[in-house]
């Protein structure tokens, strides 16, 4: 269980970098330039020699989004770099990955260097932290906008670095769903895990089974209208995704916490009959039957829907399954999980599912909290060649409290403070798998306790951010200590946007 720090514990921390107090998570290698800030200017300009179209949708993006602060034209061309510039270098030459990238700052320039469009973006969103909060505003801003000196050598620790985001409890429209992938793409989250299925209710339209929607949406947790995202609406939410370089994973969970669906289409179930309307908290025990054709039927037509967008993963959940027997649930599994790869996808699920011997090349997200059983079926699943997304309760779970008077969340794992949520290694973290096997972390906020932006806000900032860090940044370059003061330095920027962040006793924030 975690343990809140108290404000007085650790009030003399080292004296922070004033460069890398802005930057979260921390790079891989920096070296700061002192006495060599760059000052923006009106006639500044973004320059990009190569042609390539993904680059330049990057670099137009990240333009309008500093026009609107600065007021400036901010021009993107192609034409030799001058004084006062910024440059976008595409370094082809194969010595960086793909997210990989290079930050210069002196008085003259800024240079951007990345072999891929997706390494450009992630070098300009650590710019976009090294300037000032104000550059977020959402109306022109006198200035100035100076950026330190810096040199820069950045790549992510693990590919994988994602959030949950529990849209099944609690619906949250389309326009909450696009502001929480701004804001977490700010700090290098790359998979944002959408659980869309469960028994309060069912949030993806399914062209093929339109009771899914008519029947299983109109409720949530507490009895209120509940709400779905039409075709139309999780295209958007793909597109607008990926053009922040963050993979949407969706998730129906099954065959467990599935009455939205065994209300809408009960010949599902074992007994053909619908269970009654379930608009509470916990977990029901119903379950799809793994004997009927008409399960496999309707996953297929699930899937399809899923598979209509850009994506490589399907989640297909497999937790909690407490009405399902143990052999049905492996045949349940091992079925579920073919139909998922014969649309072309990988499967994603939780780590009972890998009881049933996942497809190799499959991902496992592990969310115990060192159980022997989840610890002994996570290595089950790497032997049988899956790999790990660590989303460990007793640290990522952002549904838990921050402590006891915490006014959302849940205790079962918690209470988990910032520091909880910051203190662990992923390659620590299961006996006997090393870190090869590990494909990234996951923070996940289950939405049982939460029904608003500014709820969701207060439990994932800053837990989120921490937990980003584990997995973009190497592990000898993390320190509770650095942490906690680039947390403080991000009050400013969430200020500007609007975030409701929870006020941590362990953070030194700035005063108000």
């Amino acid at each position: 269980m975690g343990t809140m720090s108290t404000p007085t514990a650790e009030t003399t921390p080292p004296a922070p970098d004033p460069v890398l107090t802005s930057i979260v998570p921390v790079p891989a290698a920096l070296a700061a330039r002192p006495g060599e800030a760059f000052r923006l200017e009106p006639d500044a300009r973004l320059v990009v020699a190569d042609d390539r179209a993904d680059v330049a949708v990057v670099v137009a993006n990240f333009a309008a989004w500093l026009r609107v602060a600065t007021g400036f034209a901010l021009t993107v061309t192609g034409e030799p770099p001058a004084d006062g510039d910024v440059v976008v270098d595409l370094d082809d030459d194969g010595g960086m990955g793909p997210e990989d990238y290079t930050l210069h700052v002196d008085a003259r320039r800024i240079v951007v260097a990345a072999s891929t469009a997706e390494g450009v973006f992630r070098g300009l969103t650590t710019l976009r932290l090294m300037l000032p909060p104000g550059a977020e505003a959402a109306s022109g801003l006198p200035g100035p906008w100076t950026v330190p000196g810096v040199d820069i050598s950045d790549g992510p620790r693990f590919a994988y670095r994602g959030t949950m985001l529990d849209v099944a409890r609690h619906f949250f429209p389309v326009e909450s769903v696009l502001r929480y992938i701004d804001l977490v793409s700010l700090y290098k989250v790359n998979h944002l895990h959408l659980h869309l299925s469960d028994d309060q209710g069912w949030r993806l339209m399914v062209p093929a089974r339109p009771l899914l929607t008519e029947v299983g949406a109109p409720n949530d947790v507490e009895g209120g209208p509940g709400g779905f995202y039409s075709s139309a609406d999780y295209a958007r939410i793909v597109g607008y995704a990926s053009d922040r370089f963050v993979e949407i994973v969706p998730e129906f969970d099954s065959p467990g916490h599935s009455t939205a669906a065994l209300r809408a289409y009960p010949e599902l179930s074992c007994d053909g009959v619908a269970p009654p309307l379930y608009d509470h908290t916990g977990i029901s025990e119903v379950s799809m039957c793994a004997d009927r054709e008409t399960t496999y039927d309707l996953l297929g037509d699930v899937y399809d829907a899923a598979a209509a967008v850009p994506g490589e993963l399907i989640h297909i959940g497999g937790d909690e399954a407490m009405g399902t027997a143990h052999d049905d649930f492996l045949t349940f599994v091992r079925r579920a999980a073919a139909v998922v790869t014969s649309r072309g996808r990988r499967v994603m699920a939780w780590h009972e599912a890998a009881a049933a011997g996942l497809p190799a090349g499959s991902v496992v997200q592990y969310w115990g909290v060192g159980q022997p059983e989840a610890v002994e079926l996570a290595q089950r699943a790497v032997a049988d060649g899956a790999t790990l997304v660590l989303s460990p309760g007793d640290h990522a779970y952002l549904d838990q409290k921050y402590d006891e008077s915490s006014p959302y969340g849940l205790v079962w794992a918690g209470p988990v403070s910032v520091r909880d949520s910051y203190d662990w290694d992923p390659a620590t973290m299961i006996d006997g798998v090393s870190e090869s096997a590990i494909d990234g972390v996951e923070s996940a906020l289950w939405s049982e306790t939460v029904s608003t932006d500014a709820a969701v806000d207060y439990m994932a900032f800053p837990r989120l951010v921490g937990i980003a860090e584990i997995g973009w940044s190497p592990a000898d370059a993390r320190s509770w200590d650095g942490y906690r003061q680039r947390i403080a330095a991000q009050a400013a920027r969430w200020d500007v946007l609007g975030v409701s962040y929870f006020h941590a006793p362990e953070i030194p924030w700035p005063p108000a």
